[in-house]
């Protein structure tokens, strides 16, 4: 699929609590390794999709991750 195919995402923010989360985040990986914090990461990752759930909404969170910046 090309970008231009991709759905596009809200530019508006979606937290509810933006600051609670990133602590609950920062918390999680409070004490783990590299590697632990690596597989919180990606375990969380694949939990987050299965949520989201959508491939074509999933596709385009891919593609927004991969831009510069």
């Amino acid at each position: 699929m090309t970008p231009a195919a991709l759905t596009p995402l809200p530019s508006t923010p979606q937290w509810e609590d933006a600051d609670t989360f990133y602590e609950q985040l920062m918390d999680a990986h409070a004490g783990l390794t590299a590697e632990q914090s690596a597989l919180l990461n990606a375990r969380l990752i694949l939990v987050l999709a299965h949520q989201i759930g959508r491939r074509d909404v999933l596709e385009a969170c891919i593609a927004t991750a991969r831009l510069p910046g």
